[in-house]
């Protein structure tokens, strides 16, 4: 095993002004080629910052990814601390010069003086030309210790990556490459699936696979793995994982809510419409996000004040006067109004209190109650979901697609509050 050190160059990352993906990026791509990463820093545009880092990081690690600062502005100063690091200078390389010039005819752009300055490189690098940008990457290696110099912006960094760093990293340190699967759920919390699943993980971990958490609002992702090359005990608990939890588990790897729900009314070729209050169109934006998804997706109400959930979801007065907007009498008849109205074979129906104000004792901000109408029964579920406005709307999308895609397969989720 070697240790792999990630250095995110950027004042912009420390101050939160730019979400620094480059890092996670890499920690992955490493990750299933079987390769660890050990420390992750992120830095300031700083002389003393950065050499301070190179300093630390070739004591304990074999292989230093060093992203950003690699721009002609004046700001950009990660090649000069280079130099200075490795005892070299800096030197016109007429390849790389070459390089620039050619990228800015093919983009049919000027070329300014300070562009040039691209082509200013360590004289003790490796040149990895960047296809992607004016901006090479450099190799250079030291005592051991090789460090790998590549632009911060994201898709040339990953350019640099695939084409170059990890294959020369894969022939330089050979791996067993990583097994891994993710499952992902949704609609249990991580200590009740945790419990669900005990006997299961405890067989699992017996066999030498770990089994990983991955929870985030609305969804948890299971992500087993295995170091000693064990695909089919990888597949085998995946598929008795598929089994237990048919009501939570909804699909692999990078797959989403939405594009699983699309996929199974695509295949049956069934429509869904649907009649929103608190969540204000969120749940049919999430629908109609998918490319194709006009052979299915019919329409939305938006019915946010009961004026209109009278009008065009044809909920009763009587109904609202007597149970309120938020209740399962009232979302039942939400959802079977826009079944009529939008003429589609599933309607979704969501009503709730999304706060941070508007709550009571009796439905405190957070509750939510959703309906489905389906083509042979409907059904109502409440939920609470918290004071946070935007995670109560972003749980209760999530939550209504999930209960759809049961619904569509035959698969009954338990009456309760969640």
């Amino acid at each position: 095993m070697i240790d792999v050190e990630i250095i995110s160059i950027g004042d912009e990352l420390l101050i939160g002004q730019t979400i620094n993906t480059n890092a996670s990026w890499m920690g992955a791509q490493l990750a299933d080629n079987g390769i660890k990463v050990s420390y992750v820093a992120t830095i300031s545009d700083s002389w003393d910052a950065i050499m301070a880092a190179l300093c630390e990081a070739q004591q304990r690690s074999r292989v230093v990814l060093i992203t950003g600062g690699l721009g002609p502005t004046k700001d950009d100063i990660t090649k000069q601390v280079l130099c200075s690091y490795f005892g070299t200078r800096l030197v016109l390389d007429e390849s790389v010069l070459h390089h620039v010039e050619s990228f800015f005819i093919k983009k049919n752009r000027p070329m300014l003086d300070v562009n040039k300055l691209q082509a200013m490189v360590p004289e003790a690098c490796e040149i990895l030309f960047n296809d992607l940008g004016t901006a090479p990457g450099m190799w250079f290696e030291k005592e051991g210790t090789i460090f790998v110099s590549m632009p911060g912006v994201p898709y040339e960094m990953k350019f640099l990556m695939e084409a170059y760093v990890l294959p020369r990293l894969l022939v330089r340190f050979p791996v067993k490459k990583l097994i891994r699967r993710t499952y992902l759920t949704q609609g249990i919390g991580e200590s009740f699936l945790a419990e669900r699943i005990a006997d299961w993980e405890n067989q699992l971990r017996a066999e030498g696979l770990d089994l990983a958490y991955l929870p985030s609002p609305g969804v948890v992702k299971l992500r087993i793995s295995s170091n000693s090359g064990k695909q089919e005990r990888v597949d085998y608990f995946g598929a008795q994982l598929i089994e237990m939890i048919p009501a939570y588990l909804y699909g692999e790897e990078e797959e989403t809510l939405t594009e699983v729900v699309g996929r199974l009314l695509d295949q049956r070729k069934e429509t869904v419409g649907t009649v929103e209050s608190c969540t204000g169109g969120s749940v049919m934006a999430s629908l109609t996000g998918i490319s194709g998804s006009s052979a299915y997706v019919l329409g939305g109400l938006v019915t946010y004040s009961n004026e209109l959930k009278m009008k065009l979801a044809n909920v009763n007065a009587q109904t609202l006067e007597t149970f309120g907007a938020v209740s399962e009498e009232t979302v039942l008849e939400m959802a079977s109004g826009g079944k009529q109205q939008l003429g589609v074979d599933w309607s979704i129906s969501v009503s709730g209190i999304a706060g941070p104000t508007g709550g009571s004792e009796d439905k405190p901000v957070g509750t939510v109650w959703i309906a489905i109408d389906g083509p042979e029964r409907k059904i109502s579920r409440k939920f609470l979901f918290g004071s946070d406005r935007q995670r109560t709307v972003q749980m209760t999308v999530l939550t209504a697609l999930n209960l759809l895609r049961c619904e569509i397969l035959g698969i009954n989720i338990e009456k309760k509050s969640d």
